[in-house]
C-alpha cells in the first residue's frame, strides 16, 4: 500500500513538473485602459508581415494572442489614430496599462525591450518637439539595435511637420552598422531617405505625366485646385486607409477646391480596384502592381506607406510626409470652412 502510495505521489510530481516547465507558445497582449470602456483597437506590425488585427475592447480591457516564430515589433492603434509601439516575442506575456487620455505616459510591461520605450515614452510626453528630436537620437545612439529604431527614425525625423532627413540618414547609418549585415529593411528606408532630399517645401512639384488604373491619363498639372493631395496607400495599411477616408470627406464638403490623387502599392490590382469600388473613390489612381518600382514614386519623391505631397494652386509643394492629423490640419487651415447662411 505504501509502495502504490509513493508511486502515485511521484507521478503527480512528474506530472507537476512537466505542466511547470510547458512554455507558451504564443505572444500574449493584453491591456487595461481607463477613460476607454469598451470599442476596438486596431493591431498591426511595423514591417507590415501580419494582417490588421482589430481587437475589442470590453469594460476597459483587451486580450490578444497571436502565434510568434519570431520576434515582432507591433504597433496598437487607437480609434483617434494615436500609437503604442510594442515588442512581442514567443512566450512573452505582456501588458499595457493606463489612461487613454494621457498614452503617452502609458505603462508597457514584460520584456526589457518594452521596459526601455515606456522610459523613453514618458521622458518624451511633455517635451518640445526639438528636445523629443534629442532624446530620440540618444535614444537610438544607445539603443541602435532597438526593435523600434526604424519606427522612431520614421516617425520623429521624417514623418513630422519639420523633417529632418540629414539626422535620419546619420542615425539610419548607425543602426544599420549595429548589427551583423544591415536588413533589407534598413536598406529600403535608407534608399527612402536619400529619395525625399529631392523633395523640399516651397518647391514646385516635380512634373509627371502618367496612367492610372483606369487607363486615363494623369498629368502633374491637372493637381490645379486651390489644394491638392497625392498620398500613397495600400488595402492592408490601416493609417493609410484613415487618411483615404478623411480625404473623401474633405473633398465631399470642399468640392473642387480640393483634388487628391493616390498611389496604391498593392501587388494585386483587382484588389485596389474592388476596395475603390466598396468605398466609392471617384478619383485618379495609379495602380499597376509594380509596388516600388511604380515610376512615379522616384519621379515625385514618395518613400513611405503611407505618404503623402500637399501642393497649392500653382504647383509648390506645401508639405509633405505628414501624419495623418497634420495634413488634416493643413487642408483645413488651407480651406476654411464656408460660414453658413
Amino acid at each position: 500500500m505504501k509502495k502504490a502510495f509513493g508511486c502515485l505521489m511521484m507521478l503527480l510530481g512528474l506530472l507537476l513538473l512537466t505542466g511547470c516547465g510547458e512554455k507558451r507558445q504564443t505572444f500574449l497582449l493584453e491591456g487595461t485602459f481607463k477613460g476607454f470602456n469598451q470599442g476596438e483597437l486596431y493591431i498591426c506590425d511595423i514591417n507590415g508581415n501580419f494582417p490588421l488585427d482589430t481587437v475589442a475592447v470590453v469594460k476597459s480591457k483587451f486580450h490578444y494572442e497571436v502565434a510568434l516564430e519570431e520576434p515582432t515589433a507591433f504597433i496598437v492603434i487607437f480609434p483617434n489614430f494615436s500609437e503604442v509601439p510594442v515588442y512581442g516575442e514567443k512566450g512573452a506575456e505582456v501588458t499595457i496599462e493606463g489612461d487613454v487620455s494621457h498614452l503617452r505616459e502609458i505603462d508597457v510591461d514584460g520584456t526589457e525591450e518594452n521596459e526601455v520605450l515606456t522610459k523613453y515614452r514618458k521622458k518624451t510626453s511633455q517635451q518640445t518637439p526639438p528636445e523629443v528630436a534629442l532624446s530620440t537620437e540618444q535614444f537610438i545612439k544607445e539603443n541602435p539595435t532597438s526593435p523600434f529604431a526604424l519606427y522612431l527614425i520614421r516617425k520623429v525625423f521624417i514623418q513630422s511637420a519639420q523633417p529632418d532627413y540629414k539626422h535620419a540618414a546619420q542615425l539610419m547609418t548607425l543602426v544599420m552598422q549595429a548589427g551583423q549585415k544591415p536588413t533589407d529593411e534598413q536598406k529600403a528606408l535608407m534608399k527612402r531617405i536619400e529619395g525625399l532630399s529631392y523633395l523640399k517645401d516651397g518647391d514646385r512639384l516635380p512634373s509627371f505625366s502618367t496612367i492610372d488604373i483606369n487607363g486615363e491619363e494623369v498629368k502633374s498639372s491637372d493637381l490645379n485646385a486651390q489644394v491638392n493631395v497625392i498620398t500613397v496607400w495600400t488595402t492592408d495599411n490601416f493609417e493609410g486607409q484613415g487618411i483615404l477616408r478623411q480625404l473623401q470627406k474633405k473633398q465631399g464638403e470642399a468640392g473642387n477646391k480640393l483634388k487628391v490623387l493616390t498611389v496604391c502599392l498593392d501587388a494585386n490590382i483587382k484588389a485596389c480596384r474592388k476596395k475603390l469600388e466598396r468605398d466609392s473613390i471617384k478619383w485618379a489612381t495609379i495602380c499597376d502592381g509594380r509596388l516600388w518600382e511604380t515610376p512615379i514614386l522616384s519621379r515625385i519623391g514618395l518613400s513611405f506607406i503611407p505618404d503623402n505631397i500637399l501642393i497649392d494652386g500653382k504647383g509648390k509643394i506645401i508639405g509633405h510626409s505628414l501624419s495623418q492629423k497634420d495634413l488634416m490640419d493643413k487642408i483645413d487651415k488651407l480651406l476654411p470652412k464656408q460660414e453658413t447662411e
